[in-house]
């Protein structure tokens, strides 16, 4: 019982050091994420098969941090806008590796696309809709483009902070004001 239980956190913590590797240099190698990791490529080798394997895998644990920040973020509660603040604070420790998963073009691809993104984008889709529902977001914007566009801020604003060109206390604030600016409604429109 003990062993199974180190390797479960075996597991986790290379899966952590691959994420926070790969977030940094998205080409690193299998070798790489094996030394990052203290543990030899043989033994990355036998937890993952291969880079498409740690990719799913780092999927997986995405998926969990990003559904977990929006249910910290409570997104049927009060004001839509404040909900979309609450989210994108929620989810900001989880955001290098959203922008990393969002380049890798084969989690999209095909067949094979993980249910857990169609779930995270319908729970999103129907926080921007209940903003527009309310009148507090333009009409003209579809929720899925809101989406959209959320996903493509918060990956924009990990590389900018993990590049050193925003300071990381000004990632919320920077998002939420260049989405919420570009999607609060306005009078007469």
């Amino acid at each position: 019982m003990g062993y199974r239980c180190l390797m479960a956190v075996d597991r986790d913590h290379v899966l952590r050091t691959a994420a926070a590797l790969l977030t940094r240099k998205s080409t690193a190698t299998m070798d790489e994420v094996a030394r990052a990791a203290g543990i030899s490529r043989a033994t990355l080798h036998r937890q993952f098969a291969g880079r498409d394997a740690l990719v799913r895998a780092l999927e997986e644990l995405g998926l969990a941090e990003c559904e977990a920040a929006l249910d910290a973020a409570r997104p049927d509660e009060g004001p839509a806008a404040d909900a979309v603040r609450r989210l994108v604070r929620a989810v900001e420790p989880a955001a290098a590796l959203l922008a990393f998963l969002y380049t890798e073009n084969q989690l999209f691809e095909g067949d094979q696309v993980n249910e857990g993104w169609n779930r995270l984008d319908a729970r999103l889709t129907a926080l921007f809709r209940r903003g527009q529902e309310s009148g507090a977001f333009r009409l003209d914007l579809p929720p899925v483009w809101l989406t959209e566009a959320l996903y493509g801020l918060l990956a924009s604003g990990a590389w900018a902070v993990a590049e050193g060109r925003v300071a990381r206390n000004d990632y919320t604030h920077l998002i939420v004001e260049l989405l919420l600016g570009g999607a609060l409604r306005r009078e007469g429109s």
